[in-house]
Formats: C-alpha cells, structure tokens, sequence
C-alpha cells in the first residue's frame, strides 16, 4: 500500500468522461476560440468549462486556453469539444500569414539570377 494521491490523474479522467479526444472536426494548438453564447443552464456545466467561456470573451488561441486552465492540452480539447458541440464557442483555425510576393520581388530575384 502506498501513500501517493493518483488524485489528479482521476480528476482528469473525470473532467472528460475517459474521452482522449474532442468530438467533432479536429483542431490545433493555434486555433482560435471565442465564446458565442453563455449556457441557459450554468449549472450543467463544470467550473472549467465556465472558466474556458470567461477566458475566450476575447478571440483566444487553444494553446492560451489551456495555459490559463492550467490543465494538459488533451484535456482541454475535449473540454473545447464538448462547448462547441452545446453552441457555446466557436474554434476557426488561424488566418494564413500572407505568403504572396509581388511582382517586383520575383523580377528583383530573377535579376540577381542572371547576374550569377
């Protein structure tokens, strides 16, 4: 018999119902999430999932999300998971930087090309 406390690791099991995964479309780390809605029912939802819908008041990336839960970014993504699947938050993957170079650019580098 030993004295270690598997506390958290049950909580965490607990927290997403033995799910290692979000229902629904996949998304990544720098994906964004924003709350739509508050729930009709506060009380159906966990103190975490409350704290994820204060924290994306403001466009927040999943990474961020997690940071500020201060739970495993596994664990987070179901939580995710399950606010989007109630209409509670939105998750859009992040804008493309801009990767198109204009047309002086490409002249610019086909001069120094034959200039070689």
């Amino acid at each position: 018999m030993t004295d270690d406390d598997p506390g958290p690791l049950i909580r965490l099991y607990g927290l997403t119902g033995g799910r290692a995964r979000p229902q629904g479309e996949a998304f990544d780390l720098v994906a964004i999430v924003a709350t739509v809605h508050l729930p009709q029912e506060p009380s159906v939802l966990n103190p975490e999932h409350h704290t994820i819908l204060r924290i994306c008041r403001r466009p927040t990336p999943v990474a961020d999300v997690a940071a500020g839960l201060g739970l495993p970014l596994n664990v987070t993504r179901v939580l995710l998971g399950d606010l989007r699947r109630e209409g509670l938050v939105s998750i859009t993957p992040p804008k493309p930087a801009n990767q198109s170079i204009d047309e002086r650019t490409y002249r610019d580098v086909l001069h120094g090309i034959r200039r070689l």
